[in-house]
């Protein structure tokens, strides 16, 4: 494959020369490769070090749980969970923590439309978020702490700020004093008197600054409380993440993350907290994800241009789902399209077929030579499979199957990297291919009974050489996601496919194993770079 261009940060192409350097067997080392990650706060890509060596602290923002999760959830999600699971690749302990807000105000006002109370209805919906992560293969945290069970080390943390003078009680809540903080504004570069206040609540006349934000609230009739040193409430929004990450991974940690939309003022008020509650706390690296968009306007509940992860996997395998997720470099937008929802869907399938077609016969071959170096060395393994791949239209049967085990075998050596990305499953090539097929099937709004119905009027219209019918039979599956491959010597199968439209023309979907095994070097450029 001739280099591909690809972006590690925005703003900074490089070419997959650089990027898929693969060290022959002498260059190995014991030592872990170097990561380099873009801080937000530096805005700077700097060489990650641990605190601790061997030992990563990572805390990043979960949902607040008062609906069903969307796919921009979705994006933060696998984005961290591709992240954990590189670290723990290589060979790093990772102290992964990730939060559910379950006390809120959005929370309590979804509540009272639904008739439940409160808690119940976060953790139903704590617990619809776990199933959505568990179809997209995201890896369990460490720890998922909730709100609700963190009330004492809440406290503790508001008493100490006040304690310190950095926070003032008025008639039950509690406030952060921003003027108290002189580096406010550093993470997201908003200056003070140009930050919004009421960014989530109306603004309080009794403020002393109407930046200034609640760290704890007063109770009101009707809502969850708990007992505080001023009197029955419960947190502020941002207070929870600072006491929780103090909690389980000490004042001074590795990594935090989340959503690009959390700098201001969620993150910001994190630090200006917890840096008022221990002088010396602090996180080494910041990272954000960005948005999902729908139309290039970030995608939100709050302006009802959502889509639910169910309504996504739905009809899409929450594979092909987790693929799209990654098709842009981690911090850019990325805009919501079906069209790169159904090549995601595409790539993942295409690999599948091979392995199964030549599954009958692939114990009668002898591995060639070039497998056996392939092995030994993994270098030039994108361009192997580019140039094999042109190959196997033209050799006889025998060379073709040598071939097919060659790239099984260079297949594996790259499957390492595949269980990084999340992208591997344990259902076994049937399992999965028929999965596919189903979601397929719902798409087209089809029975697989009709498809094939239609199979078999074109073997029909083909036997009578009306290959007009046939032609227009394969087309108009085509379009619904259908892909219909004449098999030599045996039946015709179908398969899915990217809809094609109205005016276009069946393709081949050969060329797309290469793309299979490349998009698993090329994606690692996603989230970071290692030399």
């Amino acid at each position: 494959l001739p280099p591909v261009k690809f972006e590690l940060f925005p703003g900074e192409v490089k070419e997959s020369s650089e990027f898929l350097r693969i060290p022959s067997g002498g260059e190995m080392s014991e030592e872990k490769p170097e990561l380099t990650l873009y801080n937000t706060m530096t805005q700077l890509k700097e060489v990650f070090k641990p605190i601790n060596p061997g030992k990563i602290g990572m805390y990043v923002c979960g949902i607040t749980a008062y609906d069903y999760s969307h796919i921009g959830h979705a994006r933060a999600a696998v984005s961290f969970d591709l992240l954990y699971r590189y670290l723990r690749h290589l060979g790093y302990e990772v102290n992964y923590v990730r939060n559910f807000t379950d006390v809120d105000d959005k929370v309590i006002e979804k509540a009272k439309k639904c008739g439940e109370k409160p808690l119940v209805l976060s953790n139903r919906f704590c617990e619809d978020y776990l199933l959505d992560m568990t179809a997209l293969q995201c890896l369990l945290p460490t720890r998922q702490p909730r709100v609700s069970d963190h009330m004492e080390h809440i406290i503790k943390m508001i008493e100490k700020i006040i304690e310190n003078g950095c926070g003032y009680a008025v008639g039950g809540d509690v406030f952060f004093s921003v003027d108290k903080s002189p580096n406010y504004g550093q993470l997201s570069g908003q200056r003070l008197d140009h930050t919004q206040a009421g960014k989530r609540v109306a603004v309080d006349s009794r403020k002393c600054n109407p930046a200034d934000f609640a760290l704890w609230k007063a109770a009101k009739p009707g809502e969850p409380s708990w007992e505080s040193p001023w009197g029955p409430g419960r947190p502020g929004w941002h207070i929870e993440c600072s006491a929780m990450s103090a909690h389980y991974l000490s004042q001074r940690f590795d990594i935090h993350g989340g959503g690009a939309d959390l700098k201001f003022p969620h993150h910001e008020n994190e630090i200006a907290q917890t840096c008022a509650a221990c002088e010396d706390s602090g996180v080494n690296y910041w990272l954000h994800n960005g948005h999902v968009t729908n139309n290039n306007v970030k995608m939100g509940k709050s302006l009802d241009n959502f889509f639910t992860i169910r309504e996504i996997t739905a009809k899409y395998h929450p594979l092909a789902l987790r693929h799209f997720l990654m098709s842009a470099q981690y911090r850019s937008p990325l805009n919501y399209s079906v069209s790169q929802l159904e090549g995601s869907s595409d790539a993942l399938y295409s690999l599948s077929p091979y392995r199964e077609e030549m599954s009958g016969d692939v114990g009668k071959t002898q591995q060639s030579a070039e497998a056996k170096e392939m092995i030994k060395k993994v270098k030039n393994a994108l361009k192997f499979i580019n140039v094999s791949i042109s190959k196997l239209k033209k050799i006889q049967k025998k060379q073709r199957m040598s071939l097919v085990v060659s790239l099984v075998e260079v297949e594996k050596a790259v499957r390492e990297v595949f269980d990084v990305l999340g992208l591997l499953t344990t259902l076994s090539y049937g399992e999965f291919l028929k999965e596919m097929k189903q979601k397929a099937l719902t798409r087209a709004g089809m029975g697989e009974e009709e498809v094939l119905r239609r199979i078999e009027e074109r073997r029909l219209a083909r036997k009578n050489k009306d290959f007009r019918r046939s032609d227009k039979i394969r087309e108009l599956l085509a379009v619904k996601g259908i892909s219909l491959e004449d098999i030599p010597g045996k039946d015709t199968v179908w398969r899915p496919c990217t809809p094609l439209s109205s005016n276009s023309k069946p393709k081949s979907g050969l060329g797309m194993i290469a793309l299979a095994f490349a998009i698993g070097f090329i994606f690692l450029g996603f989230f970071f770079y290692s030399r």
